[in-house]
Order: C-alpha cells, then structure tokens, then sequence
C-alpha cells in the first residue's frame, strides 16, 4: 500500500491517495481517496474508489498534478509536492502495468473492492472535490479577476448575460437582432465574431428556459438551465440534486446534496447498473421533505431514463405505464434507443425479483397455516 497526500480545497480537511493491491495477487489493484476532518484526527472516510483496469492510463496534466483515466472515469489528483507526485506516479504506472498483463477487466477481477464500493462515507463536500474534473462543457461561473480576451472566457461572459437579458424581456417581441445590440452594449466588446456562437446559445437557451416538469410533489425533471437557476430551486423546495451528465458542473455545491452519473447520452452508456443508486437517493430526498431534481442537458434522454425507472420500481408500474406518466408531464422526454432496451431488461429484473417475494410470502402464509391448523 502506498499513500500520497493531495490538495484540498478546504485548508482544514487533509486528504489523501491510496493505492491498494492484494497481498496474494499483486496484479489488482484500486485507489482509494481518504478523507480526514482535520490533521490532528485519526478518524478518516472513504471518499473515492477507482479500480485499475488494464485500460487505465496515467497523465502529467501540466499543472502539478496528474490524471488517472479508463474508459468510464477520469480522476484528477493534485499531490502536495513535486516529490510525492513522481513516487506515486512510479507505482500507478507499475499497477497499470501488472493489469495489463493480467486482463484485469470489468467482471474478471477486483471482486474483492466491492467493500470499499459499499463503504464509501465521505460526506458530500468530500465527495464534490473528488469527483472534480476539468473537461466539463457547463461550469460554475468564473471568478471575478480572470482574463476576458481569451475566447472561451468571452463565451462564457456572452452566455451569462445572454441568459439573464432572456430572463427579463419579453420572448413574443425579442429578436436575435435586439438580443445581439443589447450584449454590445452590456459586454462592450466587438459581438461580430461570436455571431454564430450566440444564435446557437439562443436556441440553447430557448429550449433550456422551459420550467421543471413535476413529476412527484417530491421529483422534478429538468435540463442544465433548471439545474442553473438557484431561485427557482428554491421556490421548488429542491434540496437534492442528481445530476445524469458528463459535461455539466454542479453549480451550487455549497448549497444543495448532490448525487453525479457522469454519463454522455449515447446508446452505448450503460445507465441501468447506477439505477439502485439513483433510487436510493431520490428515495432520500422524499424521506426528507425535500424536493429533489433530476437534470440532464436537456431534460429529455438520461434524467427522463433515470425517473422512468424509479417510478417503475417505487410505484410498481410497468414500463407502459411509467413512460406515459412521466411523459404526460413532460411532453419532450425521449429516451434513447439504448436507454429503452436498459428499461426494458430493468423492467424484467423488476418482475423477477417481485415474482420471487410473492413466492416467499406465499410459501411462508401456507407454512403458517399449517401451523395453526396443527395447533387449533
């Protein structure tokens, strides 16, 4: 076992990189991110579990750090020095190694990390902080300081009070035209350029400005543009917020309780396998008293795929019914032709399991009869 510790956003909490291989088979190994309240503290959670597969592949990413990256996950790591950072790397790298020679793939290996899987406590700051990346389409908005005359940070600035002069005038009346005179004037820099950039932002920003559907009194389903707007998270009571998305931050992490499915919306992710988890944490939410939404870009692929199979196994609804419910409130929601065959085959996993508890139940119920019958 080796340990690395990295940054932290907070000062007081001390976090640290672990990596695990197997006594017996050193060709397994996971890392783990470990998480401490403060440097005094003995006690620590686990924050991250990582396994190293034969595809992982490790990065310097230039800025005194380094990525750890799979076909499913990429982590970035930040150690505290320069000399802790090359040691670590020395032994990824040798990990990595190892996996490759032995095939270490998903469902041919790493059985044994499913108990760290099931014992991750950090709380959800620590959580936020591993889960951090850098290649997110959607962030939080920048500090004030930052150059504006790089392009993207121009982008970001038209995208910004492209939303806001939408928010406040009157759509039936507004042109691309006046939308364009009005960014002159609030940004002060040539709009030329971005011409292209903002017409698309404004078809963007269209299809975004539409309400949350609500769902359940507890569920709402939305898009980034929702997910966005802290004033109307707060009028929604939403303390809870499952982000279904690989390329949009979470924006208000000091705010609300996040859960992240870093996923793209193609027909090839695999949606079905995080389902006990988004259920279990849309279940929380309504335990609560709190509200909890479900977002994707748009509102109408992964976060509509992921709803549908909670009403399906909270409600008992078969996948028909599920669907037409959650889109009579959501007219737009269409998922994915691979996200359909996920509900589908989660729609006889469903069946299954409660064929199987009908069963118990019933061979229990004649058990007792029996019982009783024996004894009256």
């Amino acid at each position: 076992m080796d340990a690395v510790q990295l940054e932290s956003v907070n000062p007081v909490r001390v976090r640290y990189l672990i990596v695990v291989s197997t006594l017996g088979n050193k060709q397994e190994s996971i890392l783990l991110g470990m998480d401490f309240p403060n440097s005094d503290s003995d006690l620590c959670t686990i924050g991250l579990v990582m396994p190293i597969w034969s595809d992982t592949q490790v990065y310097l990413d230039g800025d005194g750090g380094f990525s750890v990256t799979t076909a499913e996950d990429k982590r970035i790591f930040k150690p505290v020095s320069m000399q802790t950072m090359w040691s670590v790397l020395q032994v990824l790298h040798g990990c990595c190694e190892r996996a490759v020679k032995a095939a270490v793939i998903p469902g041919n290996g790493l059985e044994w990390a499913q108990h760290y899987h099931q014992h991750v406590e950090s709380d959800r700051f620590c959580l936020n902080e591993w889960e951090a990346m850098d290649d997110l389409e959607s962030v939080r908005r920048d500090s004030e300081g930052q150059s504006s005359e790089d392009r993207m940070s121009k982008e970001r600035l038209i995208k910004e009070h492209l939303r806001d002069i939408m928010m406040t005038e009157d759509l039936d009346s507004l042109t691309s035209k006046m939308v364009h005179a009005a960014l002159q004037t609030r940004i002060g820099f040539d709009m030329r350029p971005y011409k292209e950039y903002i017409d698309n932002e404004i078809l963007v920003t269209m299809a975004q400005m539409d309400k949350p559907s609500k769902i359940f009194d507890y569920l709402y389903l939305g898009s980034e543009w929702n997910a966005a707007n802290i004033e109307e998270l707060q009028r929604n009571n939403v303390g809870y917020i499952l982000n279904v998305t690989r390329e949009i931050d979470n924006f208000f992490p000091e705010s609300f309780t996040y859960m992240n499915i870093r996923v793209y919306d193609v027909e090839a992710t695999d949606l079905l396998s995080h389902w006990t988890d988004t259920f279990n944490f849309i279940n929380t939410a309504r335990k609560s008293g709190q509200a909890v939404l479900v977002h994707c870009k748009m509102g109408v692929s992964r976060s509509a795929s992921t709803v549908i199979a909670y009403t399906m196994k909270h409600y008992r609804w078969p996948l028909d019914v599920a669907l037409a419910y959650v889109k009579e409130r959501r007219s737009i929601i269409k998922p994915n032709e691979g996200f359909m065959k996920q509900l589908q085959t989660y729609s006889g996993i469903l069946n299954i399991f409660e064929t199987e508890i009908l069963n118990i139940i019933s061979s229990k119920s004649k058990y007792f009869q029996k019982v009783r019958k024996y004894f009256s």
